[in-house]
């Protein structure tokens, strides 16, 4: 009887292991085909771009000793008068302009001298969409010096503001160009390009004309006002 039942497991395992090699067998063959019946490319495009806003950020500066702050604040107002002046006679209107605050900081005594100074700093921002115009400004901006201003021009950004309606149009041919890639590739293997089997689209790169400086978390290059945007795209097309 324990013989009967011993034999009885014996083949039910064999059976068991059987099974799982014809099934291992059937899995691997189709997974293999299947993975043979795709193809993965990475497509993309780029177009060229002109800026249609710009921000300049203006420095105003004045260091003076502790006790002479009220002499500090007296060149900012004399500074930030200039600058208002100038910006009026090139057209600036006042809801493109942004006064931020007077900040002061202590400076480091290098040299041990017992003497407390503070640098005073307001920060003015103007941004428009006439972009010739503000690049104009920043190049006057340094000639408020002669007139006494301690001013400099902290940053010139450029903007482009349609990017979002850009970059759907851009998907589009960033895919064609993945199934153009993929048909190339296909031709070699006497098979042709289906259906899409999935897609991503990865970073968009915002570049200096004809630059090659792109990264994985994507760039957006505010120094020029013409721009390079780059989209690319990595999809799955089926084989027939």
């Amino acid at each position: 009887m324990n013989e009967s039942k011993l034999n009885v497991s014996v083949i039910l395992g064999v059976a068991l292991i059987i099974s799982a090699l014809i099934f291992g067998g059937f899995y691997y063959f189709a997974q293999s085909k299947n993975s043979t019946d795709a193809l993965s490319v990475t497509g993309s495009t780029k177009i060229r771009v002109t800026s249609d806003q710009a921000k300049l950020i203006i420095n105003l500066s004045s260091i003076v000793y502790a006790n002479d702050l009220s002499s500090g604040n007296r060149d900012i107002v004399h500074d930030l008068a200039l600058t208002r002046d100038l910006l009026k006679k090139s057209g600036v209107a006042d809801a493109d302009i942004i006064e931020g605050p007077v900040s002061m900081n202590q400076i480091w005594d290098q040299n041990n001298t017992g003497q407390i100074r503070y640098q005073l700093s307001q920060i003015i921002t103007v941004q428009s969409n006439d972009v010739n115009k503000i690049t104009d400004i920043s190049k006057k901006i340094p000639t408020l010096s002669e007139q006494g201003a301690i001013i400099s021009v902290q940053s010139l950004e450029y903007y482009y503001s349609k990017l979002p309606d850009l970059r759907v149009s851009l998907l589009t041919q960033a895919v064609q160009d993945a199934k153009a890639r993929a048909e190339k590739i296909a031709e070699g293997t006497g098979r042709h390009v289906g259906s899409v089997i999935s897609a991503s689209n990865g970073v968009v790169q915002i570049l200096t004309p004809n630059s090659v400086d792109i990264s994985d978390y994507g760039n957006y290059d505010t120094s020029s006002i013409e721009k390079d945007v780059m989209v690319t795209i990595k999809a799955s097309f089926r084989l027939k």
